[in-house]
């Protein structure tokens, strides 16, 4: 979400001298996207930021895809996910492609290191736990509902403040934004958009740390993770100011937009990417025209594969569907409600489903490690007891 924020100590111009008590340079960082034509922040450090005591190599983490097979509905029960570990060591990638991937994290311990993923935006929905990220930004607590969204180069770590948590969590090459639609010529959000830059939460608290020693961070890049090992505390920034730094929004300040009959998903959009868009089902009142059929109708996704992680409640269109289970609706099919669903919705009131989607512009592979998540049965869900 580009807007401007500071915190902490910072000069009055930038690019001047900016000394430390002892007279001291502060080093100066300027931290952006494409080149010097996008969103930046600078942030100003007690040691020089290139400094590393040693590098080594650990290996490769691209993801290994299965053959998709027949073109067929498909879901996984991601509940089932094997916990422990930390947030990073613990995420099990279960979809993607060029653009994205898709993941469910459930560890049960905080980061010992600190972690960098300079190839992607990283965006935490944590559905379950609660907890801080620790950044060069400063402080960002979190709790259950929260979505995260991590720009490229941010160095942190997740420390929990409960036995465990559970993400789901979406890694991209491109920035993470809200939708154009939402903002007016000059990046403010407009009246019409379903959340205001009140509730959008920002680091709240400069963590400056001088302790030297040895301080190591995984670096994500090129599909593989580096060992950074510093002479120095990696969260050396004494202040900063910018667009650009991590930030947390809540699903529960999404305010859902309704109409007298079914409105379509665009109106549930939160975050948009290059090749993706992020949506999110809240709690909500139904259709209110009096012959509305509140269940979504049958719709084929043209350039479109979908995808909804189940975090709460009945989701009225939705047989065979547990919570946390992950659903997987690739273009080249249509999809809908299951037999008996439309029927059942009319005359309902309201829903207290809660669930994100995220609905990509090219064809979504399955990975190896999701295959033992499978339901086999879902696609079968669409005959059962139809008469039809």
């Amino acid at each position: 979400m580009p807007f401007y924020h500071k915190l902490g100590q910072i000069p009055h111009k930038r690019h001047t001298q900016f000394r430390k008590p002892d007279g001291k340079l502060y080093r100066e960082e300027v931290m952006g996207l494409e080149g010097f034509s996008g969103v930046q922040s600078i942030l100003y450090h007690h040691f020089l930021p290139p400094r590393v005591l040693k590098t080594e190599f650990l290996g490769d983490v691209k993801p290994t895809y299965a053959d998709y097979g027949a073109i067929r509905h498909r879901a996984f029960a991601s509940g089932s996910t094997a916990n422990g570990g930390d947030a990073v060591s613990a995420r099990r990638i279960l979809l993607g492609n060029s653009d994205v991937t898709l993941s469910i994290s459930r560890p049960t311990q905080s980061m010992d290191y600190y972690y960098r993923n300079a190839q992607a935006y990283e965006v935490w929905f944590a559905h379950e736990g609660s907890g801080v990220l620790r950044s060069q930004f400063g402080r960002l607590p979190f709790g259950p509902g929260d979505y995260l969204v991590i720009p490229f180069g941010t160095t942190w770590k997740l420390e929990l403040d409960t036995p465990d948590a559970r993400f789901f969590v979406i890694e991209t090459g491109s920035q993470i934004n809200t939708p154009k639609r939402y903002r007016n010529e000059f990046g403010q959000l407009l009246e019409h958009a379903p959340y205001c830059e009140r509730d959008f939460r920002p680091p709240s608290e400069m963590e400056t740390h001088t302790e030297r020693g040895e301080f190591e961070v995984r670096v994500k890049v090129r599909d593989s993770i580096s060992r950074h090992i510093l002479d120095h505390h990696p969260l050396d920034v004494v202040g900063w100011d910018g667009y650009l730094f991590p930030y947390a929004f809540s699903i529960h300040d999404f305010e859902p937009i309704t109409g007298r009959v079914h409105q379509p998903p665009p109106v549930h959009q939160t975050f948009q990417a290059d090749a993706f868009v992020v949506c999110s089902f809240v709690p909500r009142l139904f259709d209110y025209h009096p012959q509305a059929i509140p269940a979504p109708y049958s719709h084929s996704n043209v350039n479109s594969d979908e995808v909804i992680y189940y975090c709460e409640g009945n989701f009225m269109s939705r047989k065979g569907i547990k919570q946390y289970d992950i659903s997987l609706h690739p273009f080249g099919l249509p999809h809908g409600p299951q037999p008996g669903m439309t029927e059942a919705s009319i005359g309902a009131k309201e829903t207290k489903e809660l669930a994100v989607m995220v609905d990509t512009f090219r064809p979504l592979q399955v990975a190896v490690d999701a295959l033992e998540l499978e339901k086999p049965e879902y696609q079968g869900t669409w005959l059962e007891g139809s008469g039809e």
